[in-house]
């Protein structure tokens, strides 16, 4: 099995551990099937499989959520990654996915302290006029701690906890392990894409481990912003940033989710919820790059009716095409198109396999059920839970931007209902698309286009000689050849070398009972009940060469 491949040694003490918890949470069968008992067993390493009737009555996602909260910071974060593929999950397991929350206790200031004098070439307690050194904030990564420069500006030190790199690296390796399993030994598994989603995870997260790319990410945010002041972003402070720190602006205003602070404060909650839906448009339909998780923990509310948003942790990025694609996908929705819906949803599945002609059934439906309806009286994270309600029954998958993106709506349209009741997230979504559709047909957008696939098509045409030629002389010199990448061809040979081995085992076993049975009819020899040794040795072989061989086809079917 590839975990008995695993090159450091040292992971097979958090593998028991991961593997314990799944059992004791009711998923020892997945355990045994992918191998990982045995790997154990040989490490010497013995798992309990008792189940408590409690855990077994749970609900499957709430199994799965309580053991990824029990193993810690990596899984954690795995399953708010997860509660992003809407496209992938039903609902009831995306709602448990969301209730995964990073609590943890923080780290002493002591603890943090080799890290931060090696980082910063002294102590921080030196090179600031004041540090707190109780945290304000903890999570599975990084700390938060509140200090003042030297000139009395307050600042926010957000700290990495000690160690977490080494932790994090051993259970990505063990989890990327476990995903090519599941894909190999598992065909039900193929369609969630383990292997895929541990690579988009294991980036995601490693980038969320480096601190001075967060400060990138907020630098990036304020030139976007620069000039808009009802948006406010932290200033970084990069002659302190590093990989194990970032040094942002402190900004003070009222928490994003404390709605009776912001009657109180007398803001204007419909503003406040308008500024912040069209600022996370701009950031989608204008910039290409937006906050993946505007929820409200995210979001501080300043005098003014203006709004901070915080935590650049996690963000998005959008290509040109694929804007131009969710506009395109708004507009046949507003005129009733099948074909245009149809042809986005295509253009976003790729090279899925699908029935077209059933699934341009569902989007006729999905379109028919919008056809009296205005686009502002749309609701947004409604009509994206249908459209991923489609492609999850056709057993395809979005793009990871796509994910983030839908989710990012999601939030952001309940977070606005939040604050306002009659708030439409479409309404102000309508702007963006014109201002889309406006830029699309101008002059200069269509001479930019007209250019760029004058290029491709001069570049193609210059190039057919030498590529003609080149195809010619591979024919000639007989190395031309045709690749085909079949799916689950892995699977295929496996199988064929289990049936080979089955077949060797069935010969073996019919020569040793005629050669058994030959030995029996001469005389002399060692004997054992009256009976020639070796003839009887030769028919208990192929006795138990013969069970083998049952079982092995008896445990094939059942799979």
């Amino acid at each position: 099995m590839l975990l008995e491949t695993l090159h450091v040694m040292r992971d097979i003490s958090r593998l028991h551990e991961i593997t314990t918890v799944f059992i004791r949470y009711g998923w020892g069968d997945v355990a045994r099937r992918l191998g990982i008992i045995g790997v154990l067993e040989r490490a010497g390493r013995i798992l309990h499989w008792s189940e408590t009737d409690e855990i077994m009555h749970l609900e499957p996602a709430v199994r799965v959520r309580r053991a990824l909260e029990e193993l810690g910071p990596t899984f954690v974060k795995l399953g708010q990654v997860l509660a992003t593929r809407v496209d992938m999950f039903p609902p009831g397991w995306i709602a448990e996915f969301e209730k995964l929350q990073s609590n943890v206790p923080p780290v002493p200031f002591d603890d943090l302290l080799p890290e931060l004098v090696n980082a910063l070439g002294a102590s921080p307690l030196e090179i600031f006029l004041e540090v707190q050194t109780e945290p304000v904030a903890a999570a599975s990564i990084a700390q938060v701690h509140l200090a003042k420069l030297k000139d009395g500006t307050e600042v926010v030190l957000k700290i990495r906890r000690p160690g977490i790199r080494q932790k994090i690296e051993a259970d990505l390796r063990i989890l990327t392990q476990i995903a090519h399993l599941l894909e190999s030994e598992i065909p039900e598994m193929r369609h969630y894409q383990p292997a895929q989603v541990v690579s988009e995870f294991t980036r995601s997260l490693r980038r969320e481990l480096d601190l001075a790319l967060e400060a990138r990410n907020i630098e990036r945010f304020a030139q976007n912003f620069a000039g808009d002041e009802t948006v406010v972003i932290p200033t970084v402070y990069w002659e302190w940033t590093s990989e194990i720190m970032n040094v942002q602006q402190r900004i003070a205003g009222i928490p994003g989710n404390d709605l009776a602070a912001v009657d109180a404060a007398g803001m204007d909650r419909k503003l406040l919820a308008a500024r912040g839906a069209d600022a996370v448009l701009k950031m989608i339909l204008v910039d290409g790059y937006f906050h993946a998780d505007p929820h409200p923990g995210n979001v501080f509310y300043l005098p003014g009716n203006r709004l901070a948003m915080l935590d650049f942790g996690m963000v998005g990025r959008l290509s040109h095409d694929r804007r131009n694609q969710i506009v395109d996908l708004l507009l046949a929705l507003a005129r009733c198109s099948e074909e245009g819906m149809l042809d986005v949803l295509l253009e976003w599945t790729g090279d899925d396999a699908v029935d077209e002609m059933k699934l341009a059934a569902e989007v006729g439906d999905l379109v028919v059920n919008y056809e009296n309806v205005q686009l502002k009286d749309i609701r947004l994270s409604s009509l994206l839970q249908e459209v991923t309600m489609i492609v999850r029954e056709h057993s395809l998958t979005l793009p990871p931007d796509l994910t983030l993106l839908f989710k990012a709506l999601i939030t952001l349209e309940g977070f606005g209902r939040q604050l306002d009741p009659e708030f439409h997230l479409i309404s102000h979504l309508t702007p963006f698309v014109e201002r889309v559709i406006r830029e699309r047909y101008m002059p200069s957008a269509l001479l930019k286009r007209g250019r760029r696939n004058f290029n491709e098509l001069y570049g193609f045409v210059t190039n057919l000689p030498r590529d003609i030629g080149r195809l010619i002389r591979e024919v000639r010199q007989g190395r031309f050849r045709i690749d085909l990448d079949l799916k689950r061809l892995d699977h295929f040979g496996q199988q064929i070398d289990r049936s080979t081995n089955r077949l060797t085992m069935a010969i073996m076993t019919a020569s040793l009972v005629i050669g058994s049975s030959i030995v029996m009819t001469v005389e002399g020899g060692p004997t054992m009940f009256g009976l020639p040794l070796f003839g009887l040795l030769g028919f208990l072989l192929a006795f138990f060469n013969s069970v083998w061989i049952i079982i092995s086809i008896w445990r094939s079917n059942r799979h």
